[in-house]
């Protein structure tokens, strides 16, 4: 899919999206990323949804974003609450949903000028 909306200027905007790539700024990426306002994460150590581990959500919470967005693949999953409680310990929310809702919620956030981390996962 194609999403469409004014551009940010010098921000991170996700341009468009599929089963397998997600695209920013007009650049393809084909594996899992992560994507803030300021900067794309594109070497991201995730091999994919099930392989989530503390540690990721330590490193996501060092960056104090305001929200998480985890994009679980083409499916609707959830995680452990014990895998991500690094960033409740911080107040942190993270809300799991589809990789394709997750980058139109991005776009969303982004575009309100709210301080959001998305963690994007093909598979």
């Amino acid at each position: 899919m194609k999403l469409h909306l004014t551009t940010a200027e010098k921000q991170n905007l996700i341009t468009g999206y599929g089963d397998d790539f997600i695209e920013i700024n007009r650049q393809r990426y084909q594996h899992n990323l992560i994507v803030t306002p300021e900067n794309i994460i594109s070497d991201w150590d995730c091999i994919g949804f099930t392989s989530l581990s503390t540690e990721h959500f330590t490193e996501i919470g060092q960056s104090k974003p305001e929200v998480v967005l985890l994009g679980s693949g083409a499916a609707h999953r959830f995680l452990h609450p014990r895998i991500y409680a690094a960033l409740t310990a911080q107040g942190i929310p993270l809300e799991c949903m589809n990789t394709a809702a997750a980058c139109r919620t991005y776009n969303i956030l982004m575009s309100e000028g709210r301080n959001v981390t998305a963690l994007l996962c093909l598979t």
